[in-house]
């Protein structure tokens, strides 16, 4: 696997191999939207994991790591801002912190060509510097990372594991349902006929459906932290002028487009700057 470009996807098949035996049926619900998500295996082997991964990619000959000591200073800042956020917001509502486990660590990744950034369960975050020329500003990268932080606290890696595995089953009984006809017209045809399937009926769906969870839920975190978070609208509008159209359609996507983003993010802002105003952290 190349380390160029994580992503969740890259670590739900990282973990893939590893999860016999680990089967934990659970339903909870993600912090805030209060939506219901099935989660069956143990946050703890997923966070190690994780962490695996992160060393992995710091040690990875193919990944250059920033020696941009101000730029990591900023970013850091940034992130311990919101992390404290976080965790004083729970607190304030007497809630338990969903990232009370986490072991928070920040890297900044010298590629200019990838507009990224992403953190691992467990608060392992990477910044690449291809994002800075989108974020320009302390507020745009707060929303960038709030929006990958918030994937973490909603447990979106979990879940998606979680789903992955069901799924597997799932396909592999429907063909044993259908007669073998499945398999039989993937063979026929040389196309993974069961995986275009799950891809754009199930995947895909429920990846745009975690993305704007974490949109709503990075903007609250933003906000808590004292961020202006109406940057989050500009950073969308340079990334679709960036894309000039290229970007594939939404429904083959597990992202929303850049337009349904803004859309979104203008329908939310106003009403979080007046619920999740700033928060007051405890001394």
């Amino acid at each position: 696997m190349s380390h160029n470009n994580i992503n969740r996807r890259d670590f739900l098949g990282f973990i893939g191999c590893c999860t016999c035996g680990l089967i934990i049926p659970s339903c909870t619900t993600v912090p805030i939207t209060e939506r219901r998500q099935l989660k069956i295996l143990p946050e703890s082997y997923i966070n190690n994991q994780a962490y695996q991964m992160y060393e992995r990619v710091k040690k990875s000959k193919d990944i250059k790591i920033s020696d941009d000591k101000k730029t990591l200073s900023e970013i850091k800042e940034i992130g311990n801002r919101i992390e404290e956020s976080v965790s004083a917001y729970f607190d304030s509502i007497n809630e338990k912190d969903p990232t009370f486990n986490f072991r928070w660590e920040y890297i900044l990744i010298d590629n200019d060509k990838i507009k990224n950034a992403w953190c691992l369960p467990g608060g392992k975050i990477a910044v690449y510097t291809g994002i800075l020329k989108v974020t320009e500003n302390k507020h745009g990268l707060a929303a960038v990372m709030g929006h990958e932080i918030a994937h973490a606290v909603a447990k979106h890696s979990i879940e998606r594991a979680s789903r992955s595995l069901l799924l597997n089953v799932g396909t592999t009984a429907a063909d044993i349902f259908s007669g073998g006809k499945i398999s039989q017209t993937s063979r026929a045809t040389g196309i993974d006929v069961a995986g275009m399937l799950r891809t754009f009926g199930i995947d895909n769906p429920f990846g745009r459906k975690q993305e704007s969870e974490a949109d709503y839920l990075g903007l609250i975190f933003s906000s808590l932290a004292g961020y202006d978070i109406r940057e989050s609208v500009k950073i969308w509008e340079r990334m679709k002028k960036a894309n000039k159209g290229r970007e594939i359609p939404e429904w083959m996507s597990t992202h929303p487009s850049s337009t349904r983003r803004i859309e979104s993010l203008q329908n939310w802002i106003p009403e979080i700057i007046i619920t999740y105003p700033p928060i007051k952290k405890n001394s």
